[in-house]
């Protein structure tokens, strides 16, 4: 009888303490990482805005069909480059960085020779675009912060420079893979489309969440699969390297506070990478283009 009692008592001062237990594990408040930041999550803010290149200077993998372009100094879509604008300015820049070296004075130049109606706009989106926002809110600053990757770097060492040759061979965007052939479908689409459609549209059908992942998909087929791991170090090289770079000069040449609000106009090529990284930086606060209006 006692061997009982003693095992009740034992019994129940065990689910005292399992309840206790639970009682203060429901009652602790897990932190969020923001709290052990220096800044407390309050850090500038960043606009990415991923644009195809007015100009078409056929530089990219993807190329347009002659037919399949715009002409962006055409009245009618400029009145659809200001709503553009217009729909930008939402987010009421503070600087502005674009896809350009970090010598600016030629825009500068452009800048202030367009304020006195000496000059028009050329035809590439840092013209339409970051050019009418800095009239707008009356910046006195462009900054070029594009960067190439570290190959050049690498090739004076003799080894890898023989590597980096080899792993480049067969690197030229051609390939049987179907999902190529299904990309090419998808560019080629929404060049047709974006004749349907207002620039604004084109914007955020380009700038959204799903448009952006495949964007970057498109980096991860084809030749990325070249044998071993070619293709893998030659998009790491290249690719992963530029990007980074880039969001190093936007750290360094921006000297950013918390009260800035950084517009970033890149190719929309860019804009996956880059993306991760504000994202993930606790440095900035990242904003998302289709939430201007909302």
């Amino acid at each position: 009888m006692t061997n009982l009692k003693t095992s009740v008592l034992l019994l129940i001062a065990f689910a005292l303490l399992l309840a206790t237990h639970q009682l203060t594990a429901q009652n602790t408040q897990l932190k969020s990482p923001v709290e052990f930041m220096p800044n407390k999550g309050n850090a500038p803010e960043v606009l990415l805005v991923g644009t195809f290149h007015f100009s078409y200077p056929g530089l990219d993998a993807y190329k347009t069909k002659e037919e399949d372009k715009i002409d962006v100094l055409n009245a009618e879509y400029q009145k659809q480059v200001d709503e553009l604008v217009e729909y930008i300015a939402l987010f009421k820049p503070t600087k502005i960085a674009v896809e350009t070296g970090q010598n600016t004075g030629y825009l500068m130049h452009d800048f202030r020779e367009w304020q006195a109606g000496k000059a028009e706009l050329k035809r590439n989106e840092v013209h339409q675009i970051a050019l009418r926002l800095m009239q707008e809110f009356k910046l006195d600053t462009i900054y070029g912060t594009n960067a190439q990757s570290a190959i050049d770097k690498f090739k004076e060492f003799p080894q890898a420079a023989s590597y980096i040759e080899e792993m480049f061979e067969d690197y030229d965007w051609k390939s049987d893979d179907p999902f190529d052939i299904a990309y090419d479908e998808l560019y080629t689409y929404q060049d047709k489309v974006m004749k349907e459609i207002s620039l604004l549209e084109t914007f955020k059908y380009m700038n959204s969440d799903e448009m952006l992942k495949y964007y970057h998909g498109a980096y991860l087929i084809g030749d990325f699969k070249l044998e071993d791991y070619k293709g893998v170090d030659a998009l790491a090289t290249y690719w992963y390297s530029r990007n980074l770079r880039i969001f190093r000069n936007i750290q360094e040449r921006l000297d950013a506070t918390a009260e800035d609000r950084i517009l970033v106009l890149y190719g929309a090529g860019h804009i996956p990478i880059l993306k991760h990284l504000f994202e993930c930086s606790p440095e900035y606060n990242l904003v998302n283009f289709n939430s201007l209006d909302k």
